[in-house]
């Protein structure tokens, strides 16, 4: 196109010349020069130049058909035909670069909006990797590989391939430790990065909450190094995005497990309050006419104990279900006044003296205590479940004790049994509800009274707690109760004892 635009040029300056009006004929040649140098770069834009300058002086600038220069004015005319020529090559590429960059820049904020699109809906961890390792190996023209632990959030477990491009079932080893690597520290492995160079996989990890969930692994058929410098950029952009995406994911299957949680809950709080208060008045009635029986024999007596017993074990049984259910909807009410341990303990013991039977009781309560500031019904649930526990879970024949010490400023107040005793680490776990330990001495029952326990201690401001005996079998269950709800008697100090 320049040399056409040349002889176009030098046919338009022989006309003129012919007509006698050869000043400006060195202007005409400009237009080839600034053509190619803009439009096709320095190398060409220079040569056309120099072109333009020869062909010029050889036909226009006496003497003609010569490269002798006799007017140095002709001689100017040259010069700024090659600088023309300079100056425009280097403004076009300019141009054309700056063009080059906004093409990029568009196609770059084209395939994240793109991928943006495709990553909301999606709203399960399989189709994240399967899109992942598609979009990444088409828009780069790469093969792909996505790992992640699995189950997920299990960091210490081994990676699993969930997606390829194409399928891949297995890496070779020096990959695979590539690709732990990149996982472990969140730094890229591979070729063109400072680790495992020799990798023919190139990973970098996807990122959710500053903790890497997944590696993603880009390679090329030749082995070769798969991504250059500007093509880095778009790629930690497009795994930023599924970040985002997996962040989000992670947290609508938080919600879901949350929403499943809260529903169970809602449904076993119906279930209770409509047990218990369904099965309260006809067991009231039957509690009623157990009491009002006359034994006529020694063996009706018998009969009727172990009748009231059992009626008696049930209507404590509903009462959980019914405090439990109050606890959970905090519909708890307590009325805070100041209790003695001594009459509390005594109190819970003559109502528990069937369930009791054979068990020897000891009772270590001193009676310069400091009262305690409770709620005599809240307080009373707790120590009739603690010491059912330890009759419960304890030896056939095993004693139980009851047993107050002050402790700092505050109290302790422990029931103590001989049975198998807690099994190590689940100390905080047995008082969750409907909880049953295989392996220690809380198997049978509910599950319900160490929740109970625990939830009218926390109401009264007390703690409860729970551990094995240092001497002997047997679990300590125990009472701690600060020092703002210690009240002293006749001028003992609170930590009178």
């Amino acid at each position: 196109m320049a040399i056409v635009l040349l002889a176009l040029v030098t046919g338009a300056g022989e006309a003129l010349a012919a007509r006698g009006n050869a000043t400006d004929i060195s202007m005409l040649y400009l237009i080839p020069v600034i053509y190619a140098g803009t439009r096709h770069g320095l190398a060409t834009g220079l040569a056309t130049g120099l072109a333009a300058a020869l062909v010029y002086d050889v036909l226009f600038v006496p003497p003609l058909y010569s490269l002798a220069i006799a007017d140095p004015s002709n001689g100017v005319s040259i010069v700024i035909l090659i600088g023309a020529a300079g100056v425009c090559s280097h403004l076009g590429g300019r141009v054309r670069q700056q063009a080059r960059m906004a093409q990029a820049r568009a196609d770059r904020n084209a395939a994240l909006a793109g991928f943006a699109r495709m990553l909301m809906a999606l709203n399960r961890r399989e189709e994240l990797w399967g899109l992942l390792a598609r979009e990444i190996g088409r828009l780069f023209d790469l093969r792909t590989v996505v790992l992640a632990p699995d189950p997920p959030g299990e960091g210490g477990r081994s990676l699993v391939i969930k997606a390829g491009v194409p399928t891949i079932t297995q890496l070779d080893l020096i990959d695979g430790v590539a690709a732990r690597w990149a996982f472990d520290t969140a730094r890229a492995t591979g070729p063109g990065s400072d680790a495992m160079t020799v990798s023919e996989w190139h990973f970098v990890p996807v990122m959710g909450g500053n903790v890497a969930h997944a590696v993603l692994g880009v390679g090329r058929d030749d082995a070769h190094r798969p991504l250059s410098p500007d093509q880095e950029p778009l790629l930690a952009s497009l795994l930023d995005q599924a970040g985002l995406a997996l962040a989000r994911i992670a947290a609508e299957e938080e919600m879901l497990a949350l929403g499943k949680v809260e529903e169970r809950d809602r449904l076993r709080a119906a279930l209770l309050s409509s047990i218990g208060h369904d099965l309260r008045t006809p067991l009231t009635t039957v509690l009623g006419m157990l009491r009002a029986i006359r034994p006529e024999s020694e063996a009706q007596r018998h009969q009727l104990d172990t009748a009231r017993g059992e009626a008696e074990r049930l209507d404590r049984f509903i009462a959980n279900l019914i405090q439990m259910v109050r606890i959970e909807t905090g519909g708890l009410e307590r009325a805070l006044e100041p209790v003695d341990l001594n009459e509390a303990v005594t109190a819970a013991l003559d109502d528990l003296r069937r369930v009791l039977g054979n068990h020897a009781i000891a009772v270590d309560v001193a009676r310069d205590l400091p009262l305690v500031l409770a709620d005599p019904v809240l307080l009373h649930h707790c120590l009739i479940n603690l010491i059912d526990n330890a009759a419960k879970h304890g030896t056939d024949d095993g004693a139980v004790t009851v047993r107050a010490r002050t402790a700092g400023e505050g109290l302790t107040l422990a029931v103590i049994d001989e049975g198998p005793g807690i099994r190590p680490g689940e100390e905080q776990r047995v008082f969750g509800m409907f909880t049953r330990l295989e392996g220690s001495d809380r198997r049978g029952g509910t599950g319900l009274g160490l929740a109970i326990v625990k939830g009218f201690a926390q109401a009264m401001g007390m703690q409860v707690a729970a551990a094995n005996r240092t001497k002997g079998e047997g679990a300590v269950f125990t009472l701690l109760i600060p020092p703002e709800s210690l009240r002293p008697v006749h001028g003992v100090g609170q930590g009178a004892g």
